[in-house]
């Protein structure tokens, strides 16, 4: 069952059937994630406490879903937290864990309605992807990230990604600069073993 909810939402083609078909797993996600054994929470919060410092600065977790990633940073004192999804699903899961300072009903790769520099750093966990959120969605997170944050999210690595992925990061080299990337590794070993993933970490110029 957990495997074929992943590949529902990733047949959805645009927005509206994506939003639908992450409300429609939105009670579940955690738990068949979970069972697939969902690596990417782990390892970005890993990469991002070594690089992120714990000073208060307010952090944007893009594409949240149902904050399942925010819950390790809250808990060891990062915040506040802002997150935006676009489904309110995932949202409704996400309020309820009271870890986020604010949720917000955005979709990634257009504009989003937060000020230039707003937050020192931004998190995106498995959400900057084919078949969701496009190689674009970098523009607006380097945007509303403060000069010197930090950046630190998810690309897959396998031969499902899009190479307009990979050519999205040194297009922006005047916006940003490399830090760090971990090795690949298998995102959910116990139900689609063929997904690899790096967590990347960027800073704003």
């Amino acid at each position: 069952m957990s495997e074929s909810r992943v590949k529902a939402v990733y047949a959805a083609t645009d927005p509206a059937a994506q939003r639908t078909a992450y409300d429609d797993w939105a009670t579940r996600y955690e738990q068949d994630l979970c069972a697939m054994g969902y690596r990417l929470p782990a390892m970005l919060a890993a990469t991002f406490s070594r690089f992120v410092p714990l000073n208060g600065t307010a952090i944007l977790d893009a594409g949240c879903g149902t904050g399942l990633q925010a819950e390790a940073l809250k808990a060891v004192g990062y915040g506040p937290l802002t997150g935006i999804d676009l489904s309110p699903g995932m949202l409704d899961v996400a309020r309820s864990k009271g870890i986020y300072a604010s949720l917000h009903d955005m979709a990634l790769g257009g504009p989003l309605d937060f000020e230039t520099g707003r937050f020192g750093a931004v998190l995106s966990t498995g959400a900057i992807t084919p078949g969701h959120a496009p190689p674009e969605s970098f523009d607006e997170l380097i945007r509303v990230t403060r000069p010197g944050g930090l950046l630190v999210f998810s690309l897959r690595d396998d031969d499902g990604q899009d190479p307009a992925y990979f050519a999205a990061l040194p297009a922006r080299d005047h916006l940003w600069e490399p830090v760090f990337k971990t090795p690949a590794f298998q995102t959910m070993p116990y139900g689609e073993p063929e997904v690899r993933n790096r967590v990347y970490v960027y800073r704003k110029r």
